[in-house]
C-alpha cells in the first residue's frame, strides 16, 4: 500500500493546475510602443493601459485605453491574459502627462465612457479613474457615463471612427 502512496502523490501534483503569477504593472518608458500602430505611447496624451500576457516578457501597451478595450474585446488574441492596468486620470499631472507609473488594475478602475474627450490617438476616449469621485468630476465637467470594465459597449472601442467631429482635449 505504502508503494502506491508515492505514485498517486506524484498523478495528483501532475494534474494540480499552475496559478500565474499575476506581474505588477510595467512603469512607462520612452521606448514603449503602442500594440496597434507601433508609435511611442509617451509621446501621445491621455490615459494609457498595458496588458500582460501568459508566456510574455513584457506587457503590451497601448497609446489609447479605448484600444486596450478593443483589444479585449477581440476573440483574436495572442495569449491567456494575467492582468490589465489603466492609467489613473486623477493621479495625473495632466491630460498631456498621465503619468508613468500610477496603474491601477483595470478591473477595479472606474471608466468614464462617452465623455467627447480625444486620446492620444484622435480617437474618441473611455477614461479611467482609481475613485469615483474624480471620475464624477471629469463627469460634470465633460459628460460621458460611469461604468465597470466589463460593462463598457462594444460601440465605445470598435468600429469606425470620425476624426473630424469635436473632441475635447482635457487641460
Amino acid at each position: 500500500m505504502r508503494y502506491l502512496l508515492l505514485p498517486c502523490l506524484l498523478l495528483l501534483a501532475a494534474c494540480k493546475e499552475e496559478v500565474a503569477e499575476i506581474p505588477d504593472p510595467t512603469p512607462m518608458t520612452d521606448t514603449a510602443l503602442s500594440y496597434f500602430c507601433q508609435m511611442n505611447v509617451a509621446e501621445h496624451g491621455g490615459p494609457k493601459g498595458q496588458i500582460h500576457l501568459a508566456g510574455y516578457p513584457a506587457p503590451i501597451f497601448f497609446a489609447q485605453v479605448r484600444d486596450m478595450v478593443a483589444y479585449l474585446k477581440s476573440p483574436e488574441r495572442d495569449a491567456d491574459i494575467l492582468a490589465i492596468y489603466v492609467s489613473d486620470m486623477g493621479a495625473a499631472a495632466s491630460w498631456a502627462m498621465p503619468g508613468t507609473e500610477n496603474w491601477i488594475a483595470a478591473n477595479a478602475a472606474h471608466f468614464v465612457v462617452g465623455a467627447g474627450v480625444a486620446g492620444g490617438m484622435g480617437a474618441p476616449e473611455i477614461v479611467p479613474f482609481g475613485h469615483r469621485d474624480a471620475a464624477q468630476t471629469f463627469i460634470d465637467q465633460y459628460g460621458g457615463a460611469l461604468m465597470p470594465l466589463d460593462t463598457i459597449p462594444d460601440d465605445a472601442a470598435i468600429g469606425a471612427v470620425d476624426l473630424d467631429q469635436h473632441l475635447e482635449h482635457p487641460s
